[in-house]
């Protein structure tokens, strides 16, 4: 039953409360296992992939959603386990920080992470980031490899939190349907990728790169993708297999063009590493 709530410190509201800060909603997001999920269709998409409702938040003026979340909730959990807040727009304003343009929030308990090792086993394809810190860019990248047929991602110790509200908002919940692990170590990291029998291809602008157009991935093969302004480390571009680029039109550089950011790269390269053999 829906509950309405006019206090904005109303302690039941907390796991909502600033979300624009970054700091804020790390720790507190680690200290209680949880992650937002922002807009009626991401959160259906969450409870539908298996990830436990903590409370949803509803603004007034989107009453019009009460029936698909309440929906969400009644058919995969026990009918009360999870409240549903309905507060007024200011309210929801003020808690948050913003103004939600996307309707409802909910929150969710995270799920236990796979091992890499556990992950690697299954797969054929796998995107792996190296300390991506914009979370957009992340949340983009799953978008991608969804779409394309990439089997999981693998993130750097550093990298940003697939599960932050940006991360899932921009993703459109493609990260609750791609398998990700997160790395212990960063210096060791893709000795156990290789280990696990994947060639490494090391996703990089510079014009001395194999063409990936021109690149055999083999059976089992992992595209390393680098943060946004400085690429890959030196350490994992000197342990990849083998650098990859994709191929610039000959007057890009004459337009100042001599790379694409992160998250274009990812498409291109992705619409070719994960399609079918032959």
């Amino acid at each position: 039953m829906p509950q309405r709530v006019v206090d904005a410190d109303d302690p039941r509201l907390a796991d909502y409360a600033r979300l624009t800060d970054m700091d804020l909603r790390t720790s507190l997001e680690t200290e209680h296992g949880l992650f937002i999920a922002e807009g009626t269709k991401v959160i259906t998409r969450a409870v539908a992939a298996g990830y436990p409702v903590r409370s949803m938040l509803l603004p007034e003026r989107r009453l019009g959603d009460m029936t698909a979340l309440t929906t969400a909730l009644t058919t995969t959990q026990p009918p009360g386990i999870a409240p549903l807040y309905v507060v007024p727009d200011a309210i929801a304003e003020r808690i948050t920080g913003f103004r939600l343009h996307r309707g409802a929030l909910a929150s969710l308990h995270r799920k236990p992470l796979p091992e890499v090792a556990g992950l690697a086993a299954t797969a054929r394809r796998l995107l792996v980031l190296e300390d991506l810190v914009d979370h957009g860019n992340v949340g983009a990248i799953f978008r991608c490899a969804a779409a394309l047929g990439v089997d999981a991602v693998i993130v750097s110790p550093r990298c940003a939190d697939p599960l932050y509200r940006r991360s899932v908002k921009v993703s459109m919940g493609a990260v609750f349907a791609i398998p990700y692990a997160r790395m212990t170590g960063w210096y060791d990291g893709l000795a156990e990728l290789r280990a696990a029998g994947f060639r490494l291809l090391a996703l990089t602008p510079d014009p001395a790169a194999v063409p990936i157009t021109e690149t055999k991935p083999g059976e089992r093969a992992a595209l390393l993708l680098g943060t946004e302004g400085d690429g890959l480390s030196s350490r994992w571009l000197r342990e990849a297999d083998q650098a990859v680029r994709i191929p610039m039109h000959p007057g890009a550089r004459d337009a100042g063009v001599d790379s694409l950011n992160v998250v274009a790269a990812a498409a291109i390269a992705c619409h070719w590493f994960a399609a079918p053999a032959g």
